[in-house]
């Protein structure tokens, strides 16, 4: 028998039972004639006790024991001597006296210590990810994934849906990043793509007369990477037929309440708020606005008009927008603080940062003589400011105005404590337009995807080829600042997805190629269906308040998308190569 208990369980009812435990040395302290050593394995600790007058050879055995080895003790529960009890830990009470000791396996000397709030590189431990995941925290992170997968699956099962798998090997179709290719070596000169989402095969699905479809999937997207953004992901991918919008957001409502008293005690009040995408826009900044903190925005564009200050009367000029926040107490900051801030709003493309110091009887800045004192006043009085507090204003297009102060609000709130981070404010974000116009490359691209559905009454813009002015069926669910989720009804008229297709300038022969199946099937009766999809690796670093999902996932990938422990991605040797009907061309 390798073990009887396990090294998080035994307490002072065990007291003089025969044991046998196995793990890994976590330490090993020599107090002159006995040996302590504290055993480790996924469910906690237990201190062995090494003493020559209970056991001569498990003590000279235990001489050469070092951290980390894998090792199997068999003894006896003993109480611990007065004082030495640790209440921290569920074993406390106890410590096994040695009556016999194998080492199951030996360890090189580990390149970080395994315990807690260490001090590493990521790199680091992700090189070694397998000592690294040893450590109870990551151990708990994993635990957590786990309840919440299985929370979803139960809970679902009783709403009637099943889970269904569909192929990781599929066909390249546009879903807005790029796809991971796939050579064929049967079919030379052809790919298969790794799938960005199932959303094809779960339409299909609903074609299928499925109904209620549901898979924990994973999902891949070749598309730059940061903090939370890997090139592979775990998503959450709801399927429903037979339902409106109000449908699947009350079913999203059911599971996440349920999912949040299991994996965090929390009763949430349901249902959700819903906000229209254009206040988020005009009010946040931001599609996924932070709603813990009551710092908005505020459009100056039409109190403006007129002033002397050229920048502005440009951007007026030009259609653009001046809006503008007022931001607690940073009337004291520095000016070299003022031009931080100004290049920050930089990356996101504005080209300056007005400000305005709120003073007790005025507004203090270097452009005020450009403006009445009837527009400072209106200035104070739609921003809401406050004596102390600072005016910071951006002139741009609509664009570069959200996402500048959108940016800045989040800033502003991390850097004065303004949030509440034991706050969960879930948020729908609905009304979305269909398309966005992308400058870039001169043309309409979905907001979502092409297969969203729209308002009926909006059918008369897409006839027209008004674009612009069409009013999508989709959704997001936004938790904190950060969207963990989006879906929508989808469209089921073959007639009126052909017509997205081509508003989107693909051609006939791109729609055969690309969707060709998709289009086929809907001739045989779809029935009216719409989805979700929730982000399973965002969600729990949620739950574990960490702000990488690298935290939450096993085997991640850095930012620069390689895997520090199997070296991946590499090099092929040119008999592969030939295999596939390859050459490469590098440059």
């Amino acid at each position: 028998m390798i073990r009887t208990h396990n090294c998080g369980e035994l307490t002072a009812k065990d007291i003089s039972r025969e044991v046998t435990l196995s793990g890994w040395v976590a330490s090993r302290r020599d107090h002159g004639e006995i040996i302590f050593m504290d055993l480790r394995d996924k469910h906690g600790i237990t201190q062995i006790v090494f003493d020559p007058a209970k056991n001569k050879d498990a003590h000279k055995a235990a001489h050469e024991l070092r951290s980390e080895y894998c090792v199997k003790i068999s003894g006896k529960v003993s109480p611990r001597p007065e004082g030495t009890v640790n209440p921290k830990v569920v074993t406390g009470e106890i410590e096994v006296d040695v009556t016999g000791i194998e080492v199951l396996s030996t360890s090189e000397t580990v390149p970080f210590e395994i315990k807690d709030d260490i001090e590493v590189t990521e790199e680091l431990r992700l090189k070694y990810r397998y000592l690294d995941l040893r450590r109870s925290t990551m151990q708990e992170k994993l635990k957590i994934k786990h309840k919440a997968y299985k929370f979803i699956t139960n809970f679902l099962d009783g709403e009637g849906f099943i889970s269904v798998e569909t192929p990781i090997l599929t066909k390249s179709t546009p879903e807005g990043a790029r796809d991971y290719l796939v050579p064929s070596r049967v079919q030379a000169g052809s790919f298969y793509a790794l799938p960005q989402s199932p959303q094809i095969f779960k339409q299909l699905l609903m074609v299928a007369g499925i109904e209620k479809y549901f898979q924990i999937v994973r999902c891949f997207r070749d598309e730059d990477l940061r903090a939370d953004r890997q090139p592979e992901f775990t998503q959450l991918d709801m399927e429903m037929s037979f339902v409106e919008q109000d449908d699947i957001l009350g079913v999203c409502e059911r599971l996440f309440k349920g999912l949040f008293s299991e994996i965090m005690g929390r009763d949430l009040d349901i249902p959700f708020p819903r906000m229209d995408y254009t206040e988020a826009m005009d009010r946040y900044g931001s599609d996924k606005p932070d709603t813990r903190f009551d710092v908005f925005l505020h459009d100056l564009t039409g109190d403006v008009e007129g002033c002397e200050f050229k920048v502005f009367q440009n951007v007026v000029s030009e259609g653009g927008k001046i809006m503008a926040l007022a931001a607690p107490g940073y009337g004291s900051i520095s000016r070299k603080e003022i031009d931080d801030l100004t290049s920050f709003v930089g990356e996101y493309g504005a080209k300056g940062l007005a400000y305005f110091k709120v003073e007790e009887d005025k507004l203090s800045s270097p452009i005020t003589k450009f403006f009445s004192p009837e527009v400072l006043d209106k200035f104070k009085e739609k921003t809401g400011a406050k004596t102390g507090d600072m005016i910071f204003m951006v002139a741009d297009t609509s664009e570069v105005v959200y996402d500048s102060l959108g940016a800045l609000r989040s800033k502003i709130g991390r850097e004065k404590g303004l949030i509440d981070n034991d706050r969960y404010d879930f948020l729908w974000i609905v009304n979305f337009p269909l398309f966005r116009f992308n400058k870039d490359e001169k043309k309409w691209v979905s907001e979502h995807h092409p297969f969203t559905s729209f308002r009926k009454e909006d059918m008369e813009y897409l006839d027209k080829g008004e674009l612009g002015k069409i009013t999508s069926l989709s959704y997001d669910l936004v938790l904190n600042g950060s969207e963990i989720g989006s879906g929508s009804i989808r469209i089921h008229d073959r007639v009126i997805q052909q017509k997205i297709f081509n508003a989107l300038g693909i051609s006939a022969e791109a729609c055969k190629q690309k969707f060709g199946f998709l289009l086929e099937a809907f001739q045989y009766g779809p029935p009216p269906h719409g989805g979700v999809a929730f982000g399973m690796d965002r969600l729990v670093t949620l739950f574990t308040k960490d702000a990488s999902i690298r935290e939450v996932i096993p085997f991640p990938k850095t930012q620069k998308g390689v895997c520090p422990l199997t070296g991946a991605p590499s090099a092929v040797g040119e008999t592969q190569l030939r295999e596939l009907g390859l050459k490469l061309r590098m440059g």
